[in-house]
């Protein structure tokens, strides 16, 4: 037999090794996911709902710690009706936690086409509003709490759809910069007006979102919006004269990411291509440490679960989510 002390010295090992695993279990325990789709449902309710209906319930079985609708719930040739909004607030409502939506272009900067009823466009940006963007909360049937710019900045009391939140020291933030150009329609006196005051409102948002990352010790930084910054760029600059991104991305995000020491999110739709890259560059050098996700959508029925483990140098990791029937 062992001589008692060796016995106690065993176990003081024993003790010490669970401790470790339990450590480090713990450490494992501070990642999460979450999950992003957009650019959904598109097409006659009769055929899409059901297949939509099932991808959310594929994302509730994952129990997520929520999710994010980066735009576009509704395709660019559908009514922009006060019952479609309705039909797509009773979707977010399925989602079993937080559901987070900022806005796409498809539900109101294109809504004055006539397949789309022909509605004013600020009209149907002002219902939005009030419909989807409840005071201090998300949607979903477990909310999130969230600061809105509404709320955090006098200056911008317009602009409740622009939301932030943080998660196990991750910082989330929604911009509202959407597809058609974010709107710049240089034709249209009253889209340029709204553009100004919303671009205005968007560097604000996204300067405030770097400074509290900052002020907190944030390990990361997320952000979601509709557009592809990409569909105005010329073959000599990504975010010439005429873009409608290139304050609030060009001038602004990519900067501040380049000089942040974490890692940088952004996530995006409306191409309806799956891609997770780093294609964003400052004065002709990679932004290395600023990954872009744009999520499918349109045709491709399928959402995104991102992974976060912040002790890792690139923290996310994605995989496609299938609808299951």
């Amino acid at each position: 037999m062992n001589p008692p002390e060796l016995r106690f010295t065993q176990c003081l090992r024993r003790f010490a090794g669970l401790a470790l695993a339990a450590t480090v279990f713990c450490a494992h325990a501070q990642t999460f996911q979450f999950a992003v789709l957009g650019d959904l449902p598109y097409g006659d309710p009769a055929k899409v709902g059901a297949p939509y209906r099932a991808l959310i319930g594929s994302i509730n079985r994952l129990q997520p710690a929520f999710s994010i609708h980066i735009g576009d719930f509704k395709s660019g040739s559908t009514r922009c009706s006060n019952e479609e909004f309705h039909t797509q607030l009773q979707h977010f409502s399925l989602f079993t936690a937080a559901l987070v939506y900022t806005p796409g272009d498809n539900e109101w900067t294109d809504c004055h086409r006539a397949n789309n009823g022909a509605y004013d466009p600020l009209e149907r940006l002002a219902m939005l509003r009030t419909m989807f963007f409840p005071a201090g909360q998300s949607l979903g049937q477990s909310p999130l709490a969230v600061k809105s710019q509404a709320a955090q900045e006098p200056a911008y009391t317009k602009f409740v759809e622009n939301l932030r939140w943080q998660h196990q020291g991750v910082l989330f933030t929604t911009v509202h910069i959407v597809g058609s150009n974010n709107n710049f329609e240089v034709r249209d006196a009253r889209a340029v007006s709204e553009f100004m005051e919303r671009d205005r409102a968007n560097v604000a948002w996204i300067q405030e979102a770097f400074a509290e990352a900052q002020q907190s010790g944030a390990k990361a930084l997320v952000f979601a919006m509709q557009a592809d910054v990409f569909e105005s760029k010329s073959i000599w600059e990504d975010f010439p004269a005429h873009s409608g991104f290139r304050a609030s991305i060009g001038e602004t995000l990519l900067p501040l990411a380049a000089a942040a020491r974490i890692p940088v999110l952004l996530i995006h739709g409306d191409s309806h291509t799956f891609r997770f890259d780093q294609p964003f560059s400052l004065n002709k050098a990679p932004i290395n440490n600023l990954t872009r996700l744009e999520v499918p959508g349109a045709n491709d029925m399928r959402a995104v679960q991102v992974s976060v483990d912040t002790r890792a140098v690139q923290p996310w990791a994605v995989r496609l989510l299938e609808a299951w029937r």
